[in-house]
């Protein structure tokens, strides 16, 4: 085929050439890699899976390279706003010009061989890397992990995120086995952080069959609260670091892990804490209990399964808050009635509303999913996030919350919304719906 001219075009390619937008597997991909030359991001790696945190804990990892003077990029999915976001080189996203170059390499390479849209995507990423000069690089897992593309490259230090039920029907039903696909990043010898105290047991098993040495917070390194900044604790010593700017409670063990991740592979950056601490004070991540940045009594997160309905529930217990309204959009293999269930008490009235495309679901479907898990009186149904939002403003009270849930998508939507700058205010929209 004539390769496309430009992102779009790719984009548009790519999302509908392969038969499932899932199919995990390294042979298909593993040759095409092979057929790049094995393009490796950098000479040192951390990899970081998990069900939930794995961005954060990324963007964790980078910045504080990057403070400490390491040609550093990363690779995660999905994004919130553009594709360019899900590589980073240094400082910047990725641009236009450059992915599209990556595609094209990729396209030739693959010939008649079949890959999905996160493959060809991951491979484009590993050869803008390695292009970039870096010293370090910082991969998310998209999905598992001992068979997920981003595994074709050896980690030199794993991290394991807190591993909840998400995509069942391709990981397993339970934990054990969950934990099992995300052990797949383990290699040999090299270490493994884990941001849980208690991850399920095999993934300790994997780690002790490959003589890999681990670390668990709560076990081998901890992060304590004080009034105004953090104390981060382990291998002997402890040294203060700022709140991390993006909010919540759960970050405090994201920074830990991603702390804990730095010093296995740099030692001596246990000396320099404020190296550290300026690298966390220069994160910045869309969607992560995000305040609307035209009205503040908006409240949008990513989450998009239990785990981090979870997340939000222990936030809102912790700062005394409820929502007003919860706008939930989620795609159709995701767990709704669950999450429903997590925050039903901190929520009074749920807005669903429909996504697009091959894994989404209308409104309606959503509030069937949902109307077991809460009352049918606290259900509404829209078309779109934006209808939704305009109604739940216009239903609150001065210092009642929205909160806008359920997945990337839903809080892209939700923050390409134009809103009063009006805490509580409608934006112009249409009437709501029952």
């Amino acid at each position: 085929m004539t390769s496309p001219a430009n992102l779009k075009d790719w984009l548009k390619v790519l999302e509908t050439r392969h038969p499932t937008s899932i199919d995990l597997g390294l042979e298909r991909v593993g040759e095409v890699w092979q057929r790049l030359g094995k393009p490796r991001p950098a000479p040192r790696v951390f990899t970081v899976a998990g069900t939930n945190g794995k961005g954060s804990t990324v963007a964790y990892i980078d910045a504080m390279l990057q403070a400490l003077s390491y040609r550093s990029g990363s690779y995660t999915s999905p994004h919130v706003f553009h594709y360019n976001e899900r590589v980073r080189l240094g400082q910047r996203d990725a641009l236009d010009d450059e992915l599209v170059w990556a595609f094209d390499a990729v396209e030739q390479a693959r010939s008649d061989i079949g890959l999905t849209y996160f493959e060809h995507g991951t491979l484009a990423a590993f050869l803008l890397l390695q292009g970039a000069g870096l010293d370090f690089a910082v991969l998310e897992v998209g999905l598992g992990g001992r068979l997920d593309a981003v595994n074709l490259v050896d980690a030199d230090c794993a991290v394991i995120t807190p591993i909840g039920l998400d995509h069942q029907e391709y990981l397993g039903s339970d934990r054990e086995s969950i934990g099992f696909e995300k052990a797949g990043i383990l290699r040999s010898g090299h270490p493994l952080v884990c941001t849980e105290e208690y991850p399920p047991t095999s993934v300790l098993k994997r780690a002790e069959e490959l003589g890999v040495p681990v670390q668990r917070l709560g076990r081998d390194f901890f992060i304590e609260q004080n009034a105004d900044h953090l104390s981060w604790r382990g291998r002997g010593q402890e040294f203060a670091l700022p709140r991390p700017p993006l909010p919540g409670p759960h970050q405090y063990h994201n920074l830990a892990g991603a702390v804990a991740a730095i010093l296995s592979v740099l030692p001596a950056a246990e000396v320099k804490p404020q190296l550290l601490a300026e690298g966390i004070s220069s994160v910045r991540l869309s969607g992560r209990l995000q305040s609307h940045p035209a009205n503040s009594c908006v409240l949008i997160d990513v989450g998009h399964n239990p785990l981090a309905a979870g997340v939000v529930r222990q936030m809102l217990l912790a700062t005394g808050q409820n929502i007003k309204v919860c706008v939930l959009a989620m795609l159709k293999d995701k767990d709704a009635g669950e999450v429903v269930r997590i925050l039903d008490e901190q929520v009074e009235h749920w807005y669903c509303t429909g996504l697009l495309g091959e894994r989404g679901r209308s409104g309606v479907e959503l509030a069937d999913a949902v109307a077991s898990s809460t009352g049918k009186h606290k259900l509404k149904v829209f078309e779109t996030v934006s209808e939704a939002l305009s109604c739940a403003l216009a239903s609150i009270n001065t210092n009642e919350l929205v909160l806008v849930f359920g997945s990337f998508h839903t809080a892209a939507q939700a923050l390409n919304t134009r809103l009063s700058t009006t805490r509580g205010a409608p934006s112009t929209g249409p009437a709501c719906l029952n």
